[in-house]
């Protein structure tokens, strides 16, 4: 069998919502409720947290001690090339990227995308569910062999490329073949949903779908976010002026598979 590994990426850095991955959530680090739903997933593989090598982010190192999680450290700035180093050092056949900042991810999903990853080998070099978005925006997951992330680290220049770790793969459709996932339920909720955090707003959601969910059933789904927010419609509005919002609308001039109305300013 192949050999499957999820490299999550984080760093205490963040402008608009700083140390975002150490945030209380229940008792728990962002990072570690996050991660926690990577590992439930069953083809998830071997999980290791990628971190930058400056000092600042020893606590993170300190957390997957703690939690005896692997951890690697790696290029602050250049994603694409710690993703790359922590695939080789861990000898991955098949690589997920999955952010650090979707404390939503539901396992399920992830299962999903790398099962039809895997029932798919021959047809797909890249395989996600974003590509076009229809899920919530925090159930990201991509799935690729490791062949496919090398010839990225050793040709992607551009700084969006090297920054964002999968730009060079996924927006090049006519020389990688590439899959992707559809929300199953027919709906586009890519715009209107926002699971990911990067401002207090989102803190302020996430942490509340979490008050309202963990203590019962700590590995909740997407189901149940959207059935708590049918039901709340106060919580869906905690952090609704950020839907929509993304790292494509400072790029969407340089992105040729990505539409404007797949992004928004604020």
């Amino acid at each position: 069998m192949p050999k499957v590994l999820t490299v999550v990426q984080a760093r205490r850095g963040s402008s608009r919502l700083p140390d975002k991955v150490t945030l209380d959530l229940m008792g728990a680090t962002l990072l570690e409720r996050m991660v926690e739903r990577v590992i439930a997933a069953k083809l998830s593989g071997s999980v290791v947290v990628a971190i930058p090598e400056s000092p600042e982010n020893d606590p993170l190192e300190g957390i997957c001690k703690n939690r005896q999680w692997p951890c690697f450290r790696g290029s602050e700035n250049d994603l694409l090339d710690r993703h790359y180093q922590a695939a080789k050092a861990f000898d991955a056949d098949i690589v997920l990227k999955i952010p650090s900042d979707v404390p939503l991810i539901d396992p399920k999903v992830i299962d999903l995308v790398v099962q039809y990853y895997l029932n798919h080998t021959q047809d797909f070099d890249f395989v996600s569910n974003l590509h076009p978005p229809t899920w919530p925006d925090g159930m990201d997951v991509e799935v690729m062999p490791m062949p496919i992330l090398e010839t990225a680290w050793k040709e992607a220049t551009k700084p969006h490329e090297r920054e964002h770790t999968t730009p060079f793969i996924w927006d090049q459709p006519h020389r990688f073949r590439i899959g992707n996932v559809a929300w199953d339920s027919g709906l586009d909720y890519s715009m209107s949903h926002r699971f990911t955090i990067d401002y207090p707003e989102d803190y302020s959601f996430i942490r509340t779908v979490y008050e309202a969910l963990y203590p019962t059933k700590p590995m909740f789904g997407l189901d149940d976010i959207l059935q708590l927010l049918d039901k709340n419609p106060d919580i869906y509005q905690i952090n609704a002026a950020f839907a929509g919002v993304n790292w494509y609308r400072n790029h969407v001039e340089d992105l040729q598979t990505v539409r404007k109305d797949q992004t928004k300013n604020i």
